[in-house]
């Protein structure tokens, strides 16, 4: 069975078991979460679509670990101007264990 969920502007499709990192969310390492926005909901041949969200379905994780991405380092420069500019940026995550998908 699996599922599409939609977290931090983002979808992900997740199965029961699976660890994923999302944009981070305020909860303590080891809270149980419910994520219910869910898009869609399938098990084998057959699947289920929301319109927008799928009635009733949840998504249970329970939460592992919070961290931060690898750095994204961003160069601007313009020729002969004598512009550079060199930023990073370090995105914040929760990776979550994914327990059960109702629905």
């Amino acid at each position: 069975m699996y599922a599409v969920i939609k977290t931090g502007g983002k979808q992900y499709k997740v199965a029961a078991g699976e660890k994923l990192k999302v944009e981070q969310i305020p909860a303590d390492i080891g809270a149980e979460i419910t994520l219910d926005q869910v898009l869609a909901v399938g098990a084998g041949e057959s699947i289920k679509f929301g319109a927008p969200l799928v009635e009733g379905a949840t998504v249970l994780a329970t939460v592992v670990s919070h961290g931060r991405h690898d750095k994204v380092r961003i160069f601007k420069m313009r020729r002969r101007k004598h512009y550079q500019k060199r930023q990073g940026h370090r995105q914040n995550y929760t990776e979550l264990q994914i327990v059960a998908i109702n629905g």
